[in-house]
């Protein structure tokens, strides 16, 4: 990766992450939409706290550099990230709930539940999860319904039980949770609880840009192996990571007993397999040429990271 291309793909991560700020700023500001008949304030605060002022956005980022490929108007691009984002920070605060990982910090702050209460937390994810259909259904994102509808029904699934819900079904079984431990399949678990809202963060720009199906798979793949290098990279620095600099706990899947990337593999093996992945990501994006710089920089970013 030449310097300019890291220079483009920073400047255009933070562009992206500042866009996305302000735009769930007013996706979760006080003011009602139609058929809404209030806002709670605790609800919003709380939805506000652990969506904003936080996190790199690299789900929306995906999405407005897949479909920055063809040319998808970036309002539009945008509000799919939006909803995605917001899939995304619902996730967090139930998973970081004392009946899922119990976790007491995330980006540095006090989690939601330890900032407010058990129950503030959970109507505050189930406030986020939902306001994402309303997202990506609004007729701002495509002015052809069937494409809204083909964005909404894979969101749908790579939220839902076949994706990061059933994900973190399977993490809490290997985990003993429901009594003896039950064996986990790695990659699968990772496809589904991470991967596949990584995954949909690329294909969503395909979606939006009716692509052609050879351009479709080429995201799909290039997704599918940056979604596992994000994992790997996540195992990785919950063995190696700082605790200051990732913003929460490190140790804590040793601490759960979660089998992962780095127990199976070994810190080495991991580091192999994340180089391997790396090359799979790059000779998907061949179909686009040098407009994937921005992508390829995208999953090299996702490798190295260490928050």
């Amino acid at each position: 990766m030449t310097t300019a291309t890291a220079t483009d793909f920073a400047k255009r991560l933070d562009q992206t992450a500042e866009d996305t700020e302000a735009l769930l700023a007013k996706l979760l500001s006080d003011t009602l939409l139609p058929d809404e008949i209030a806002r709670p304030k605790r609800l919003m605060e709380a939805m506000r706290y652990s969506s904003l002022g936080g996190g790199k956005r690299l789900r929306p980022f995906l999405v407005v550099e897949s479909s920055a490929l063809f040319g998808v108007p970036r309002e539009a691009a945008l509000l799919a990230g939006a909803a995605l984002e917001c899939i995304h920070c619902y996730s967090l605060i139930h998973d970081d709930l004392p009946a899922m990982d119990n976790s007491d910090l995330r980006r540095g702050r006090p989690t939601l539940h330890k900032k407010t209460d058990d129950a503030t937390a959970i109507l505050a994810g189930d406030g986020l999860l939902t306001l994402a259909f309303d997202i990506i259904t609004r007729d701002e994102l495509h002015n052809d319904p069937t494409v809204r509808l083909l964005l909404t029904r894979a969101l749908a699934r790579a939220s839902g039980i076949g994706g990061m819900v059933g994900g973190q079904m399977l993490d809490l079984a290997g985990e003993g949770r429901f009594g003896d431990r039950e064996p986990v399949d790695v990659a699968r678990l990772q496809q589904m609880k991470t991967g596949a809202l990584l995954r949909y963060g690329c294909i969503a720009g395909a979606i939006l840009g009716q692509s052609t199906p050879a351009q479709y798979q080429a995201l799909d793949d290039y997704g599918r192996a940056l979604g596992e290098a994000f994992q790997i990279a996540d195992d990785l620095l919950d063995v190696e990571g700082d605790a200051a600099a990732l913003g929460k706990q490190t140790g804590q899947d040793a601490a759960l007993g979660k089998t992962t990337f780095v127990t199976q593999l070994g810190i080495d093996g991991a580091k192999q397999r994340v180089r391997d992945l790396l090359a799979k990501a790059d000779s998907a994006l061949s179909i686009f040429g040098a407009k994937g710089d921005v992508l390829r920089a995208a999953a090299r970013f996702v490798a190295d990271r260490k928050s």
